[in-house]
């Protein structure tokens, strides 16, 4: 179910992408609108600053009043085919010397002042509500004695404005276009990019409990997603080992309880089947505790690896004396040694922290897979040391039938036999390798067998 508030990666790309690329047209579009204004400006300018040039250079060639009263004409004739372009000239006493017909000028252009300078234009609307830009400035005359007439030039901006009116409109139109475009464009392009994505969700998807075996194809999709398959895979690896194991683990479980408790459930019935004696019942009954008794040695085993595979083992920590414990079990199997003349030694000494009886179950179950592996007249070794990485070492080592190597990485999986035919010890359950192996796990070590020439090698190292 889809969470309200939750957005797709496509629709988080997409607004991102399309933000990005209106702040980048807004910026851009900002600049081009600011520097067309300054163009204009600059265009203005030249052309006041060229009629500011020509009223001076007239202004300075006044030297009589007949001069003066002459220099209206020529600003007129100057000002000829300049439509839009005004001008007034000023006497210091305030009297217009000069106006273009139908001008208007603030009266912040006109105000004198001795410091008085072309620092910039100003920009005022007529009455008729026409723009305008003008400057201004103090010019001499060539009247001795004279003070400074102020000369204002001012030139009509309207067809700037409507251009730069329609510019605006046009640009932002071009903007929010441009940008619903690249919107759109990087949903596309997302959508497309984000497809390996789909294709790897529907081939997950394909994957059932009897497909484990598939894996998802990391030949056609794009490099930044290899990882992702390749873990994903290695995901599907684990998952297919471990149901394999789970389902091998059920088979061979109920194989396992299957045989007892026919075995029990058969002599009951044929026990019933008419009175017996005392001495049958108790026979019956010692059978069937036996059996009792192996079925429960086995079920505490099952219940032991489920906890070491859910990492719910806890050794309790103490010193352990590797030889000692060994030394106690071989003199455990002593009568057995010497009932089949096996010679039975143990070499070496090591400390380790650990469990020691969960070390010494350990160990015990690697002499009993020896000694039900080796035949009269063979040799069980216990050799106890430390190897170059200084971590303690046990190898059990005994003589007997070379294991095939499409065996040995599969000893210590529980209810596995190397020879099916073989028959067991009488007490043994096919865990005993499989609980070393977590045993020793849980202890943060290893284990490893080898076996070549007639002579099987189990190794534990923590």
């Amino acid at each position: 179910m889809k969470s309200a508030g939750r957005k797709s990666i496509i629709f988080r790309l997409t607004l991102l992408f399309a933000s990005a690329s209106t702040a980048v047209l807004l910026v851009l579009g900002l600049l081009i609108g600011n520097s067309v204004e300054h163009h204009f400006e600059v265009q203005d300018m030249e052309v006041l600053t060229g009629k500011l040039e020509l009223t001076r250079h007239a202004l300075e060639k006044v030297h009589s009043q007949s001069d003066l009263d002459a220099l209206p004409q020529q600003l007129d004739d100057s000002l000829v085919g300049h439509h839009g372009l005004a001008v007034i000239v000023v006497a210091p006493s305030g009297q217009t010397l000069f106006v273009t017909s139908g001008a208007e000028f603030p009266q912040v252009l006109l105000a004198r002042s001795p410091d008085m300078t072309n620092s910039g234009p100003i920009i005022w609307k007529s009455t008729d509500h026409i723009p305008l830009r003008g400057i201004s400035a103090m010019v001499k005359t060539g009247i001795e004695g004279a003070k400074p007439a102020v000369v204002a030039v001012a030139t009509d901006i309207s067809k700037h404005e409507h251009f730069m009116s329609w510019f605006r409109f046009t640009l932002w139109s071009v903007v929010i276009l441009a940008a619903l475009m690249t919107g759109f464009l990087g949903w596309v392009a997302v959508r497309r990019g984000l497809a390996p994505l789909h294709a790897i969700k529907l081939e997950a998807a394909a994957i059932t409990a009897d497909r484990l075996h598939s894996r998802l194809a990391t030949e056609s999709i794009p490099i930044e997603l290899v990882d992702l398959a390749e873990t994903l895979n290695q995901m599907l690896a684990r998952l297919e080992d471990s149901f394999r194991r789970l389902s091998d683990f059920s088979s061979d479980i109920a194989h396992e309880l299957r045989t007892p408790v026919s075995n029990l459930l058969t002599q009951t019935q044929v026990m019933l089947l008419r009175v017996r004696t005392i001495d049958e019942y108790q026979d019956v009954l010692a059978s069937n505790a036996e059996e009792l008794e192996r079925m429960a040695k086995m079920i505490a085993d099952m219940l032991f690896l489920a906890k070491a595979d859910n990492n719910l083992v806890v050794p309790n920590l103490e010193a352990v004396d590797l030889r000692a414990e060994a030394e106690g079990l071989a003199s455990f199997y002593e009568a057995v040694a010497e009932e089949n003349s096996v010679a039975l030694t143990v070499d070496g000494s090591a400390t380790v922290t650990g469990d020691r009886l969960m070390l010494r179950r350990a160990i015990g179950n690697l002499l009993s897979n020896a000694f039900g592996h080796t035949p009269r007249g063979g040799y069980v070794r216990i050799q106890i040391g430390k190897n170059e990485d200084r971590m303690a070492t046990i190898q059990v080592e005994n003589s007997g039938e070379t294991i095939s190597p499409e065996h040995l990485p599969r000893l210590f999986d529980r209810f596995y036999r190397a020879d099916p035919s073989r028959k067991r010890l009488a007490d043994g359950v096919g865990l005993g390798l499989a609980l070393t192996r977590s045993i020793i796990q849980a202890h943060g070590g290893s284990v490893s067998v080898r076996s070549a020439d007639g002579v099987t090698i189990f190794e534990l190292q923590m």
